[in-house]
Formats: C-alpha cells, sequence, structure tokens
C-alpha cells in the first residue's frame, strides 16, 4: 500500500510542476520560464523540480503532453454529450462555436500556443507538438464521422489548423466573438 500512495505522491507533485509551468508559460512566455516561477506556483521545491525534471526541455514535452491529453480529454467529453443528439452538420458547427467561445481566455491558451510557437525554435519538442496535434485530428476524426462527413481523415487536419488559427486570431486580438461556425461549414463543404 505505502508504494502505491508514494507512486500516487510522485505523480501529483510531477502533474503539479507541469501545471505550474504552464501557469508561468501562459502568463510570462517561455522565455519568462524560471525555476523560480515553476516552483513558487506549483508550491513544491527547486529540488524536487530538477528531481523530476532533468532539463526544461522535458519539462515543456510533458507540459504540451498534458495540455493535449486534458484538453482532447475535455473536448472529448462534450462531444459525448451531443453524440445521442443526432445533429445536423449545421447545428454540430455551431455547438463547436459555442463550446470554443465558452473555452477560457487566459494563461492556459496562451500557454498552448507559446509552447507550439516554442517547438518551432527547438527541434526535441517537435515530437510532442506532433502527438498533440494527432490528438486533435482524432477527435476531428471522430466528431466527423459521427456526423457521416465523407473522407473525415482527409478534413480533420485543416479542420483542426482552421480552429487552433481562429482560436490564435481570437487570443491575438482580444475578439471573443470571432465566428467559427460559417468558416468551418465552408471548409467542411469545400466552398
Amino acid at each position: 500500500m505505502a508504494g502505491a500512495a508514494s507512486r500516487d505522491k510522485l505523480v501529483s507533485t510531477r502533474d503539479a510542476i507541469l501545471r505550474g509551468a504552464l501557469s508561468v508559460v501562459g502568463e510570462h512566455g517561455v522565455g519568462g520560464l524560471t525555476n523560480r516561477r515553476i516552483v513558487a506556483a506549483a508550491g513544491v521545491s527547486l529540488g524536487t523540480l530538477t528531481y523530476h525534471f532533468a532539463s526544461q526541455t522535458a519539462l515543456l514535452r510533458e507540459a504540451m503532453l498534458l495540455f493535449a491529453e486534458q484538453e482532447t480529454s475535455k473536448l472529448g467529453a462534450i462531444v459525448d454529450g451531443y453524440r445521442a443528439d443526432g445533429l445536423s452538420l449545421e447545428q454540430a458547427a455551431s455547438v463547436v462555436e459555442h463550446v470554443i467561445a465558452q473555452l477560457p481566455f487566459g494563461a492556459d491558451e496562451l500557454g498552448a500556443h507559446e509552447l507550439y510557437l516554442q517547438s518551432a525554435r527547438d527541434p526535441e519538442l517537435h515530437e510532442a507538438s506532433s502527438r498533440c496535434f494527432a490528438a486533435y485530428d482524432e477527435l476531428a476524426v471522430t466528431i466527423l464521422e459521427a456526423l457521416g462527413v465523407p473522407e473525415p481523415r482527409r478534413l480533420a487536419g485543416p479542420v483542426v489548423a482552421l480552429i487552433a488559427g481562429l482560436q490564435l486570431r481570437r487570443l491575438a486580438t482580444g475578439d471573443t466573438a470571432t465566428p467559427i461556425a460559417e468558416p468551418l461549414m465552408m471548409l467542411i463543404r469545400g466552398a
């Protein structure tokens, strides 16, 4: 039993560090990521941070994967909630727009985009970014298949790119009313 409790504590400590890093990146950018800020946000000691992560790159890689896992899980639960409703494509696009409008407009979203930009600078983060986008693509495939859209695998990447781009625009401009349903329908219908 003590082994399981110790393992759970290690996982929760590690998780706190990852969440702390995401918070710092969201507030200060990757350039503002310091060990002091991470440990303050995570509520752990510096030794604990360095015990769990040998480098900031390793920490950023794991933080990206945690964010993508949480995001796809949260969005997947929302999708499951609507699955039985038998939505039309137009209704589904409106739901997507509504869900995105309800997403937090702050440090978590900024942190994710900061990490994706950092991965463009740091090849060691490419694999983590690829895994994140693969998870988003799979979620899009699941939704498109449920809606009966032809060639969902071919459309998934562009759908994810459109939504990510519109989210980036929303974050960069502060315009929380950025329409998503219409551009999404245009893409899916090939207009």
